[in-house]
Protein backbone atom coordinates (compact mmCIF):
# COMPACT_ATOMS: atom_id res chain seq x y z
CA UNK A 1 0.00 0.00 0.00
CA UNK A 2 1.09 3.52 -1.15
CA UNK A 3 1.93 5.91 2.17
CA UNK A 4 -0.95 8.01 0.18
CA UNK A 5 -3.37 5.43 0.98
CA UNK A 6 -3.08 5.05 4.38
CA UNK A 7 -4.27 8.74 5.23
CA UNK A 8 -7.89 9.25 3.64
CA UNK A 9 -9.27 12.74 4.44
CA UNK A 10 -13.20 12.44 3.86
CA UNK A 11 -16.81 13.52 5.30
CA UNK A 12 -19.81 12.83 5.77
CA UNK A 13 -23.37 14.71 6.74
CA UNK A 14 -24.57 14.45 10.55
CA UNK A 15 -27.01 11.93 10.08
CA UNK A 16 -25.43 9.87 7.39
CA UNK A 17 -22.40 9.55 9.90
CA UNK A 18 -25.03 8.65 12.78
CA UNK A 19 -26.80 6.12 10.56
CA UNK A 20 -23.20 4.53 9.92
CA UNK A 21 -23.35 3.76 13.37
CA UNK A 22 -26.64 2.65 13.97
CA UNK A 23 -26.10 0.14 11.51
CA UNK A 24 -22.96 -0.98 13.37
CA UNK A 25 -20.69 -0.01 10.53
CA UNK A 26 -18.13 1.76 13.30
CA UNK A 27 -17.02 0.55 16.54
CA UNK A 28 -15.45 2.02 19.27
CA UNK A 29 -12.81 -0.27 20.76
CA UNK A 30 -13.23 -0.57 24.86
CA UNK A 31 -9.65 1.36 25.22
CA UNK A 32 -11.31 4.29 24.46
CA UNK A 33 -11.76 6.82 27.47
CA UNK A 34 -14.43 7.10 29.01
CA UNK A 35 -17.63 9.87 28.28
CA UNK A 36 -18.24 12.60 29.71
CA UNK A 37 -21.17 14.31 29.10
CA UNK A 38 -21.83 17.58 30.03
CA UNK A 39 -24.84 19.79 28.83
CA UNK A 40 -23.20 22.79 28.26
CA UNK A 41 -20.85 21.05 26.11
CA UNK A 42 -23.73 19.43 23.77
CA UNK A 43 -24.99 22.27 23.73
CA UNK A 44 -21.60 24.27 22.17
CA UNK A 45 -21.17 21.92 20.11
CA UNK A 46 -24.27 22.00 18.12
CA UNK A 47 -23.87 25.79 18.88
CA UNK A 48 -20.78 25.21 16.60
CA UNK A 49 -22.19 23.01 14.15
CA UNK A 50 -25.39 26.18 13.71
CA UNK A 51 -22.83 28.49 13.05
CA UNK A 52 -20.80 26.11 10.36
CA UNK A 53 -17.73 26.29 13.06
CA UNK A 54 -15.23 23.25 12.18
CA UNK A 55 -15.83 20.24 15.03
CA UNK A 56 -12.40 18.73 14.11
CA UNK A 57 -11.68 15.43 12.87
CA UNK A 58 -13.03 11.84 13.56
CA UNK A 59 -10.28 9.67 13.40
CA UNK A 60 -10.95 6.18 11.91
CA UNK A 61 -8.88 2.89 11.94
CA UNK A 62 -9.88 0.49 9.49
CA UNK A 63 -8.10 -3.07 9.91
CA UNK A 64 -8.98 -7.11 9.89
CA UNK A 65 -8.41 -6.98 13.46
CA UNK A 66 -11.04 -7.68 15.62
CA UNK A 67 -11.09 -6.40 19.02
CA UNK A 68 -13.60 -5.85 21.56
CA UNK A 69 -15.44 -2.92 21.75
CA UNK A 70 -18.36 -1.10 23.36
CA UNK A 71 -21.47 -2.73 22.76
CA UNK A 72 -23.77 0.08 22.86
CA UNK A 73 -23.48 4.00 22.93
CA UNK A 74 -25.49 6.41 24.56
CA UNK A 75 -27.77 3.48 25.26
CA UNK A 76 -27.61 2.79 21.22
CA UNK A 77 -27.10 -0.81 20.43
CA UNK A 78 -23.99 -0.33 17.97
CA UNK A 79 -22.14 -3.70 17.95
CA UNK A 80 -23.28 -7.55 19.59
CA UNK A 81 -21.64 -10.58 20.69
CA UNK A 82 -21.42 -12.40 17.18
CA UNK A 83 -20.24 -8.78 14.89
CA UNK A 84 -17.95 -10.60 12.69
CA UNK A 85 -16.66 -8.22 9.12
CA UNK A 86 -14.05 -8.44 6.83
CA UNK A 87 -12.87 -5.26 7.84
CA UNK A 88 -13.64 -2.98 10.84
CA UNK A 89 -13.42 0.66 11.53
CA UNK A 90 -12.67 1.76 14.83
CA UNK A 91 -13.33 5.10 15.54
CA UNK A 92 -9.97 6.15 17.45
CA UNK A 93 -10.79 9.83 18.49
CA UNK A 94 -14.54 11.87 18.11
CA UNK A 95 -15.89 9.22 20.95
CA UNK A 96 -17.43 12.24 22.59
CA UNK A 97 -18.80 14.27 20.04
CA UNK A 98 -20.09 10.77 18.29
CA UNK A 99 -21.93 9.99 21.59
CA UNK A 100 -23.27 14.03 22.00
CA UNK A 101 -24.67 13.59 18.31
CA UNK A 102 -26.30 10.88 18.64
CA UNK A 103 -28.19 10.85 21.53
CA UNK A 104 -29.00 14.38 21.08
CA UNK A 105 -31.13 13.73 17.75
CA UNK A 106 -32.26 9.95 18.88
CA UNK A 107 -32.05 10.54 22.67
CA UNK A 108 -31.22 7.70 24.83
CA UNK A 109 -29.10 6.90 28.09
CA UNK A 110 -26.28 8.68 29.58
CA UNK A 111 -24.50 6.88 32.00
CA UNK A 112 -24.75 8.28 35.95
CA UNK A 113 -27.97 10.35 34.27
CA UNK A 114 -30.27 7.57 34.62
CA UNK A 115 -33.56 9.98 34.44
CA UNK A 116 -32.27 12.13 32.20
CA UNK A 117 -33.62 12.58 28.89
CA UNK A 118 -30.43 13.78 26.42
CA UNK A 119 -32.98 14.38 23.23
CA UNK A 120 -31.76 18.49 22.21
CA UNK A 121 -34.75 20.71 21.13
CA UNK A 122 -34.21 23.89 19.59
CA UNK A 123 -36.18 27.19 20.09
CA UNK A 124 -37.07 28.67 16.52
CA UNK A 125 -37.86 32.25 18.51
CA UNK A 126 -34.14 33.02 19.68
CA UNK A 127 -32.08 35.17 17.15
CA UNK A 128 -28.48 35.84 17.14
CA UNK A 129 -27.76 39.04 19.07
CA UNK A 130 -25.12 39.94 16.80
CA UNK A 131 -21.98 38.10 14.54
CA UNK A 132 -19.87 37.55 17.54
CA UNK A 133 -22.83 36.02 20.20
CA UNK A 134 -21.74 33.90 22.04
CA UNK A 135 -24.28 33.30 24.96
CA UNK A 136 -27.71 32.66 22.77
CA UNK A 137 -27.24 28.74 22.13
CA UNK A 138 -27.65 28.22 25.79
CA UNK A 139 -31.72 29.71 25.00
CA UNK A 140 -31.58 28.18 21.55
CA UNK A 141 -31.00 24.76 22.88
CA UNK A 142 -32.94 22.82 25.09
CA UNK A 143 -33.18 19.87 26.91
CA UNK A 144 -36.71 18.81 27.83
CA UNK A 145 -36.04 19.63 31.74
CA UNK A 146 -35.58 22.99 30.30
CA UNK A 147 -39.06 22.81 28.87
CA UNK A 148 -41.25 21.20 30.90
CA UNK A 149 -43.12 23.21 33.72
CA UNK A 150 -44.60 19.98 35.58
CA UNK A 151 -48.61 21.22 34.32
CA UNK A 152 -47.68 25.16 35.76
CA UNK A 153 -45.32 24.09 38.69
CA UNK A 154 -42.46 25.57 37.23
CA UNK A 155 -42.78 28.97 36.82
CA UNK A 156 -39.66 29.27 35.13
CA UNK A 157 -40.34 26.86 32.32
CA UNK A 158 -44.10 28.45 31.87
CA UNK A 159 -43.11 30.52 28.56
CA UNK A 160 -41.23 27.99 27.04
CA UNK A 161 -43.69 25.23 27.71
CA UNK A 162 -46.09 27.10 25.97
CA UNK A 163 -43.74 27.95 23.05
CA UNK A 164 -43.31 24.04 23.13
CA UNK A 165 -46.92 23.84 22.71
CA UNK A 166 -47.04 25.64 19.65
CA UNK A 167 -44.54 23.92 17.58
CA UNK A 168 -41.94 27.29 18.15
CA UNK A 169 -39.49 24.50 20.24
CA UNK A 170 -38.61 21.28 18.30
CA UNK A 171 -36.94 18.01 18.30
CA UNK A 172 -33.83 18.76 16.38
CA UNK A 173 -34.87 15.02 14.57
CA UNK A 174 -38.30 16.74 14.08
CA UNK A 175 -36.86 19.34 11.36
CA UNK A 176 -34.71 16.96 9.57
CA UNK A 177 -37.33 13.85 9.40
CA UNK A 178 -40.79 15.89 9.04
CA UNK A 179 -39.66 19.52 8.11
CA UNK A 180 -42.82 19.48 5.66
CA UNK A 181 -44.91 18.73 8.66
CA UNK A 182 -43.29 21.39 10.82
CA UNK A 183 -43.65 24.08 7.83
CA UNK A 184 -47.44 23.64 7.59
CA UNK A 185 -47.95 23.88 11.30
CA UNK A 186 -46.50 27.32 11.38
CA UNK A 187 -47.82 28.43 8.34
CA UNK A 188 -51.44 27.42 9.93
CA UNK A 189 -51.04 28.65 13.21
CA UNK A 190 -54.20 31.05 14.55
CA UNK A 191 -52.31 32.28 17.07
CA UNK A 192 -49.23 33.92 15.39
CA UNK A 193 -48.77 34.86 11.40
CA UNK A 194 -45.41 32.64 10.16
CA UNK A 195 -46.97 32.76 6.55
CA UNK A 196 -44.42 35.43 5.77
CA UNK A 197 -41.29 33.55 4.50
CA UNK A 198 -38.86 36.36 5.73
CA UNK A 199 -40.80 35.80 9.30
CA UNK A 200 -37.40 35.39 11.50
CA UNK A 201 -39.16 32.30 13.26
CA UNK A 202 -39.39 30.81 9.41
CA UNK A 203 -35.83 32.08 8.60
CA UNK A 204 -34.38 29.74 11.83
CA UNK A 205 -36.71 27.21 10.74
CA UNK A 206 -34.90 26.98 7.67
CA UNK A 207 -31.19 27.63 8.89
CA UNK A 208 -31.60 24.73 11.06
CA UNK A 209 -32.51 22.52 8.30
CA UNK A 210 -29.93 23.51 6.56
CA UNK A 211 -27.29 22.79 8.84
CA UNK A 212 -28.67 19.15 9.35
CA UNK A 213 -28.57 18.41 5.99
CA UNK A 214 -25.26 19.93 5.14
CA UNK A 215 -22.68 19.87 7.89
CA UNK A 216 -20.20 17.55 7.14
CA UNK A 217 -18.75 15.96 9.79
CA UNK A 218 -14.86 15.10 8.36
CA UNK A 219 -13.70 11.97 9.13
CA UNK A 220 -9.42 11.06 8.67
CA UNK A 221 -9.61 7.04 7.50
CA UNK A 222 -6.30 5.17 8.36
CA UNK A 223 -5.89 1.82 6.45
CA UNK A 224 -2.62 -0.14 6.73
CA UNK A 225 -1.84 1.24 9.91
CA UNK A 226 0.04 -1.03 12.20
CA UNK A 227 -0.87 -1.44 15.71
CA UNK A 228 2.56 -0.16 17.27
CA UNK A 229 1.66 3.06 14.69
CA UNK A 230 -1.77 3.49 16.23
CA UNK A 231 -0.35 3.42 19.57
CA UNK A 232 0.69 6.37 18.96
CA UNK A 233 -1.53 8.17 16.70
CA UNK A 234 -3.54 7.94 19.27
CA UNK A 235 -1.43 9.58 21.76
CA UNK A 236 -0.79 12.59 20.09
CA UNK A 237 -4.65 13.12 19.11
CA UNK A 238 -6.06 12.20 22.58
CA UNK A 239 -7.15 15.63 23.86
CA UNK A 240 -6.58 13.89 27.43
CA UNK A 241 -2.65 12.97 26.98
CA UNK A 242 -3.41 9.46 27.63
CA UNK A 243 -1.39 7.13 25.92
CA UNK A 244 -2.76 4.41 24.12
CA UNK A 245 -1.04 1.46 25.44
CA UNK A 246 -0.18 -1.75 23.85
CA UNK A 247 -1.97 -3.73 26.59
CA UNK A 248 -5.03 -1.73 25.50
CA UNK A 249 -4.81 -2.66 22.16
CA UNK A 250 -4.53 -6.72 23.61
CA UNK A 251 -7.33 -6.50 26.06
CA UNK A 252 -9.59 -5.74 23.16
CA UNK A 253 -7.63 -8.26 20.64
CA UNK A 254 -7.94 -11.18 22.81
CA UNK A 255 -11.53 -10.82 24.56
CA UNK A 256 -13.64 -13.55 23.89
CA UNK A 257 -16.98 -13.79 24.76
CA UNK A 258 -18.36 -17.07 26.21
CA UNK A 259 -20.39 -19.61 24.75
CA UNK A 260 -21.72 -22.90 24.98
CA UNK A 261 -18.77 -24.30 22.71
CA UNK A 262 -16.47 -22.19 24.51
CA UNK A 263 -15.19 -19.77 27.95
CA UNK A 264 -15.30 -16.13 28.02
CA UNK A 265 -11.75 -14.42 28.16
CA UNK A 266 -10.83 -10.96 29.14
CA UNK A 267 -7.49 -9.99 30.27
CA UNK A 268 -8.11 -7.09 32.12
CA UNK A 269 -10.01 -8.84 34.66
CA UNK A 270 -7.78 -11.79 34.46
CA UNK A 271 -4.88 -9.87 35.63
CA UNK A 272 -7.23 -7.45 38.10
CA UNK A 273 -8.05 -10.74 39.57
CA UNK A 274 -4.65 -12.26 40.09
CA UNK A 275 -4.01 -8.81 42.10
CA UNK A 276 -6.76 -9.18 44.24
CA UNK A 277 -4.91 -12.32 45.57
CA UNK A 278 -3.01 -10.17 48.60
CA UNK A 279 -2.41 -7.12 49.44
CA UNK A 280 1.46 -7.16 48.46
CA UNK A 281 2.32 -3.65 46.83
CA UNK A 282 3.85 -6.08 44.07
CA UNK A 283 0.50 -6.63 42.98
CA UNK A 284 0.09 -3.40 41.65
CA UNK A 285 2.80 -3.40 38.94
CA UNK A 286 1.81 -1.61 36.21
CA UNK A 287 -0.48 -3.49 32.97
CA UNK A 288 2.38 -3.37 30.52
CA UNK A 289 5.11 -5.62 32.90
CA UNK A 290 2.26 -8.24 33.55
CA UNK A 291 1.74 -8.21 29.56
CA UNK A 292 5.53 -8.40 29.07
CA UNK A 293 6.15 -11.09 31.49
CA UNK A 294 3.75 -13.02 29.94
CA UNK A 295 5.12 -12.89 26.54
CA UNK A 296 8.07 -14.34 28.15
CA UNK A 297 6.65 -17.19 29.18
CA UNK A 298 4.92 -17.75 26.00
CA UNK A 299 8.07 -17.28 24.08
CA UNK A 300 9.81 -19.82 25.68
CA UNK A 301 7.01 -22.30 26.46
CA UNK A 302 5.47 -22.30 22.97
CA UNK A 303 7.16 -22.90 19.74
CA UNK A 304 6.09 -21.17 17.06
CA UNK A 305 3.89 -18.62 19.08
CA UNK A 306 4.68 -15.74 17.26
CA UNK A 307 5.87 -13.35 20.14
CA UNK A 308 9.64 -13.45 19.80
CA UNK A 309 9.82 -10.11 21.69
CA UNK A 310 8.32 -8.05 24.48
CA UNK A 311 8.35 -5.45 21.79
CA UNK A 312 4.54 -3.96 20.58
CA UNK A 313 5.14 -5.16 17.11
CA UNK A 314 5.55 -8.83 18.71
CA UNK A 315 3.08 -7.90 21.91
CA UNK A 316 0.24 -7.68 19.03
CA UNK A 317 0.70 -11.68 18.10
CA UNK A 318 -0.27 -12.28 21.84
CA UNK A 319 -3.33 -14.47 21.27
CA UNK A 320 -5.75 -15.58 24.20
CA UNK A 321 -5.05 -19.52 24.01
CA UNK A 322 -1.40 -18.27 24.38
CA UNK A 323 -2.34 -16.65 27.50
CA UNK A 324 -4.31 -19.05 28.70
CA UNK A 325 -1.69 -21.94 28.25
CA UNK A 326 0.96 -20.44 30.60
CA UNK A 327 -1.57 -18.85 32.63
CA UNK A 328 -1.85 -20.83 35.75
CA UNK A 329 1.98 -21.79 35.70
CA UNK A 330 2.23 -18.32 35.60
CA UNK A 331 0.91 -16.68 38.73
CA UNK A 332 2.50 -19.21 40.19
CA UNK A 333 5.70 -18.09 39.33
CA UNK A 334 4.91 -14.02 39.73
CA UNK A 335 4.14 -14.34 43.25
CA UNK A 336 7.12 -16.35 43.99
CA UNK A 337 9.05 -13.09 42.18
CA UNK A 338 7.09 -10.56 44.24
CA UNK A 339 8.15 -13.17 47.41
CA UNK A 340 11.15 -13.09 46.91
CA UNK A 341 11.81 -9.22 46.02
CA UNK A 342 9.51 -8.55 49.31
CA UNK A 343 10.60 -11.32 51.88
CA UNK A 344 13.78 -12.77 50.46
CA UNK A 345 15.24 -9.08 49.51
CA UNK A 346 13.02 -7.01 51.91
CA UNK A 347 12.16 -4.80 49.64
CA UNK A 348 8.54 -3.83 50.37
CA UNK A 349 7.64 -1.50 47.23
CA UNK A 350 7.82 -2.49 43.43
CA UNK A 351 9.61 1.40 43.48
CA UNK A 352 12.98 0.05 44.81
CA UNK A 353 13.23 -2.26 41.92
CA UNK A 354 16.39 -1.05 39.98
CA UNK A 355 15.71 -2.21 36.76
CA UNK A 356 11.88 -3.16 35.33
CA UNK A 357 12.88 -5.99 33.17
CA UNK A 358 13.73 -7.93 37.11
CA UNK A 359 10.31 -8.66 36.67
CA UNK A 360 10.77 -10.68 33.29
CA UNK A 361 14.07 -12.23 34.15
CA UNK A 362 13.48 -13.04 37.83
CA UNK A 363 9.44 -14.42 36.92
CA UNK A 364 11.04 -16.43 34.07
CA UNK A 365 13.63 -18.12 36.74
CA UNK A 366 11.07 -19.57 38.89
CA UNK A 367 8.61 -20.41 36.22
CA UNK A 368 8.16 -24.16 36.40
CA UNK A 369 11.49 -24.32 38.69
CA UNK A 370 10.55 -26.06 41.62
CA UNK A 371 13.82 -26.31 42.93
CA UNK A 372 15.15 -22.48 42.75
CA UNK A 373 18.54 -21.60 44.50
CA UNK A 374 17.74 -18.69 46.31
CA UNK A 375 21.86 -17.56 46.81
CA UNK A 376 22.04 -17.80 42.92
CA UNK A 377 18.90 -15.67 41.98
CA UNK A 378 19.89 -12.99 44.65
CA UNK A 379 23.47 -12.87 43.41
CA UNK A 380 22.19 -12.45 40.10
CA UNK A 381 20.08 -9.48 41.06
CA UNK A 382 22.77 -7.53 43.24
CA UNK A 383 25.32 -8.14 40.16
CA UNK A 384 23.37 -6.69 37.88
CA UNK A 385 21.51 -3.78 39.85
CA UNK A 386 25.50 -2.69 41.16
CA UNK A 387 27.41 -3.34 37.86
CA UNK A 388 29.61 -0.64 36.55
CA UNK A 389 27.78 -1.14 33.21
CA UNK A 390 24.10 -1.07 32.77
CA UNK A 391 23.44 -4.60 31.41
CA UNK A 392 19.88 -4.87 31.50
CA UNK A 393 18.37 -1.74 29.81
CA UNK A 394 17.28 -3.24 26.78
CA UNK A 395 15.64 -6.43 24.42
CA UNK A 396 18.83 -7.67 23.56
CA UNK A 397 20.00 -7.41 27.15
CA UNK A 398 16.90 -9.37 28.57
CA UNK A 399 17.20 -12.61 26.08
CA UNK A 400 20.61 -12.81 27.24
CA UNK A 401 19.55 -13.00 30.55
CA UNK A 402 16.71 -15.14 30.03
CA UNK A 403 19.30 -17.62 28.32
CA UNK A 404 21.89 -17.27 31.22
CA UNK A 405 18.81 -17.82 33.90
CA UNK A 406 17.79 -20.89 31.51
CA UNK A 407 21.17 -22.63 31.63
CA UNK A 408 20.71 -22.52 35.61
CA UNK A 409 17.11 -23.56 35.40
CA UNK A 410 18.90 -26.78 33.58
CA UNK A 411 21.32 -27.26 36.05
CA UNK A 412 24.71 -26.41 33.98
CA UNK A 413 25.98 -23.69 36.67
CA UNK A 414 26.47 -20.71 34.50
CA UNK A 415 29.09 -18.62 35.45
CA UNK A 416 29.09 -14.54 36.37
CA UNK A 417 31.63 -12.31 34.73
CA UNK A 418 34.23 -10.30 36.74
CA UNK A 419 32.31 -7.93 38.77
CA UNK A 420 32.95 -4.26 38.30
CA UNK A 421 31.70 -1.38 40.69
CA UNK A 422 32.54 2.06 40.34
CA UNK A 423 33.37 3.97 42.98
CA UNK A 424 32.34 7.74 41.66
CA UNK A 425 29.47 6.11 40.61
CA UNK A 426 28.40 5.65 44.10
CA UNK A 427 30.20 8.62 45.57
CA UNK A 428 28.26 11.02 43.77
CA UNK A 429 24.71 9.11 43.15
CA UNK A 430 22.16 11.39 43.89
CA UNK A 431 19.20 11.52 46.09
CA UNK A 432 16.74 12.92 43.63
CA UNK A 433 18.08 10.61 41.01
CA UNK A 434 15.37 7.69 40.05
CA UNK A 435 17.98 5.97 38.00
CA UNK A 436 18.95 2.34 38.50
CA UNK A 437 21.61 2.77 40.38
CA UNK A 438 20.11 5.28 42.72
CA UNK A 439 17.39 2.74 43.08
CA UNK A 440 20.55 0.04 43.74
CA UNK A 441 21.69 1.79 46.68
CA UNK A 442 17.66 2.60 48.16
CA UNK A 443 17.28 -1.07 47.69
CA UNK A 444 20.44 -2.20 48.97
CA UNK A 445 19.81 -0.28 52.43
CA UNK A 446 16.43 -1.30 52.30
CA UNK A 447 17.48 -5.26 51.90
CA UNK A 448 19.50 -5.17 55.32
CA UNK A 449 16.59 -4.17 57.28
CA UNK A 450 17.38 -1.00 58.76
CA UNK A 451 16.47 -0.59 62.62
CA UNK A 452 15.19 2.58 64.20
CA UNK A 453 17.98 4.40 66.69
CA UNK A 454 15.70 5.25 69.27
CA UNK A 455 14.36 1.49 69.45
CA UNK A 456 17.24 -0.64 67.83
CA UNK A 457 15.09 -3.82 68.03
CA UNK A 458 12.57 -2.70 65.54
CA UNK A 459 12.57 -2.33 62.14
CA UNK A 460 12.43 0.83 60.56
CA UNK A 461 10.60 -0.40 57.02
CA UNK A 462 6.74 -1.73 56.86
CA UNK A 463 4.70 -2.28 54.83
CA UNK A 464 3.04 0.57 55.96
CA UNK A 465 5.57 2.66 55.67
CA UNK A 466 5.53 1.89 51.62
CA UNK A 467 2.06 2.47 51.27
CA UNK A 468 1.67 6.10 53.19
CA UNK A 469 4.14 7.61 50.83
CA UNK A 470 6.58 6.69 46.87
CA UNK A 471 9.08 8.48 48.95
CA UNK A 472 10.42 6.75 52.02
CA UNK A 473 11.71 8.55 55.14
CA UNK A 474 15.11 9.37 54.20
CA UNK A 475 17.47 11.32 56.50
CA UNK A 476 20.68 12.66 55.66
CA UNK A 477 23.41 11.96 58.44
CA UNK A 478 25.02 14.91 57.44
CA UNK A 479 22.15 17.33 57.74
CA UNK A 480 22.28 19.69 54.61
CA UNK A 481 21.96 22.68 56.57
CA UNK A 482 24.41 21.75 59.11
CA UNK A 483 27.35 20.83 56.09
CA UNK A 484 25.67 24.36 54.32
CA UNK A 485 26.88 26.23 57.27
CA UNK A 486 29.50 23.95 58.39
CA UNK A 487 31.46 23.01 55.36
CA UNK A 488 35.07 23.06 56.32
CA UNK A 489 37.12 21.18 54.19
CA UNK A 490 34.59 18.65 52.83
CA UNK A 491 34.14 18.64 49.20
CA UNK A 492 31.84 15.64 48.26
CA UNK A 493 28.17 16.71 48.00
CA UNK A 494 26.06 16.28 50.77
CA UNK A 495 23.34 15.33 49.10
CA UNK A 496 24.97 11.84 48.19
CA UNK A 497 23.13 8.75 48.66
CA UNK A 498 26.13 7.93 50.92
CA UNK A 499 24.81 10.45 53.37
CA UNK A 500 21.63 8.79 53.59
CA UNK A 501 19.61 6.49 55.78
CA UNK A 502 16.03 4.94 56.26
CA UNK A 503 14.64 6.35 59.74
CA UNK A 504 11.02 6.69 61.14
CA UNK A 505 9.43 9.62 60.59
CA UNK A 506 9.38 11.19 64.07
CA UNK A 507 13.44 10.22 64.56
CA UNK A 508 14.44 12.70 61.56
CA UNK A 509 12.03 15.28 62.78
CA UNK A 510 14.03 15.33 66.28
CA UNK A 511 17.28 14.93 64.62
CA UNK A 512 16.33 17.91 62.24
CA UNK A 513 19.45 19.58 60.99
CA UNK A 514 21.37 18.96 64.07
CA UNK A 515 25.76 18.62 64.36
CA UNK A 516 25.94 14.55 63.74
CA UNK A 517 28.26 14.80 66.91
CA UNK A 518 25.18 16.34 69.26
CA UNK A 519 22.32 14.07 67.98
CA UNK A 520 23.98 10.33 68.05
CA UNK A 521 25.06 10.87 71.60
CA UNK A 522 20.96 10.83 72.36
CA UNK A 523 20.87 7.07 70.72
CA UNK A 524 24.29 5.86 71.87
CA UNK A 525 22.71 3.09 74.12
CA UNK A 526 22.81 -0.69 74.31
CA UNK A 527 22.21 -2.36 70.72
CA UNK A 528 22.69 1.10 68.96
CA UNK A 529 26.34 -0.06 67.30
CA UNK A 530 24.14 -2.67 65.50
CA UNK A 531 21.19 -0.78 64.51
CA UNK A 532 24.04 1.39 62.87
CA UNK A 533 25.49 -1.76 61.27
CA UNK A 534 22.13 -2.53 59.81
CA UNK A 535 22.39 1.07 57.89
CA UNK A 536 25.68 0.15 56.48
CA UNK A 537 27.24 2.93 58.47
CA UNK A 538 30.65 2.90 59.31
CA UNK A 539 31.86 3.10 62.57
CA UNK A 540 34.10 6.34 63.02
CA UNK A 541 31.24 8.31 63.39
CA UNK A 542 29.72 6.78 66.64
CA UNK A 543 33.45 7.18 67.34
CA UNK A 544 33.55 11.09 66.68
CA UNK A 545 30.13 11.43 69.00
CA UNK A 546 31.78 9.82 71.67
CA UNK A 547 35.09 11.92 71.39
CA UNK A 548 32.36 14.98 70.93
CA UNK A 549 34.57 15.96 67.93
CA UNK A 550 35.28 15.37 64.57
CA UNK A 551 37.94 16.04 61.18
CA UNK A 552 37.31 19.31 59.31
CA UNK A 553 36.54 16.77 56.61
CA UNK A 554 34.14 14.39 58.47
CA UNK A 555 31.88 14.27 55.76
CA UNK A 556 34.10 13.23 53.22
CA UNK A 557 35.44 10.57 55.08
CA UNK A 558 32.74 9.12 56.23
CA UNK A 559 31.13 8.49 52.32
CA UNK A 560 34.47 7.20 51.14
CA UNK A 561 33.93 4.61 54.52
CA UNK A 562 30.55 4.13 53.56
CA UNK A 563 31.73 2.93 50.08
CA UNK A 564 33.77 0.33 51.42
CA UNK A 565 31.13 -0.83 53.78
CA UNK A 566 29.03 -0.89 50.64
CA UNK A 567 32.00 -2.59 48.56
CA UNK A 568 32.44 -5.18 51.30
CA UNK A 569 28.77 -6.12 51.93
CA UNK A 570 28.37 -7.11 48.36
Amino acid sequence: MNYSDRIKPTDKSIYSYLEDLLKRNYQIPTFQREVVWEKENVKKLWDSIYKFYPLGSVLIWKTDLQLQNHREIGGHIISDDDFNRVEYQYILDGQQRTTSLLTSIYGGQIEGKKDFDPTLYIDLTVEDVDEIDDESYKKRFLFWEEIDDDNGRIKANFQRKKRYEQGLILKLKKIKESFGDVERSLVQNTEEDYKDYDHPVMVQLRKIKEVLDNYRISLIELKGIQVSEVCQIFERINQAGRPLNIFDIVVAKTFRTANHDVKGFYLRELINDFRSMNQSNYMQIDDLTYLQILAVLIYKTIDNSGVSNITDRYLNNVRAEQIEKVWDRAKVAILKTFDFFENHLRLKGPQLIPLRYFYMTVAFYFFENHKPDYSFINKYFWYYSFHRDDLLSNTTHLWKHINFLEEKKEGRNPVFDRFLIDKNSLRTASYSSKGRLSRAILSLFASRDPRDWANPNRSVLSDVYYILTDKPNLHHVFPLNYIENNKGANRLDSNSLMNIVYLTQITNLRISDKNPVDYLKDYDCQGFENALSSHLLPSDILTWARMDEMPDNALDIFIEERIECIINDL
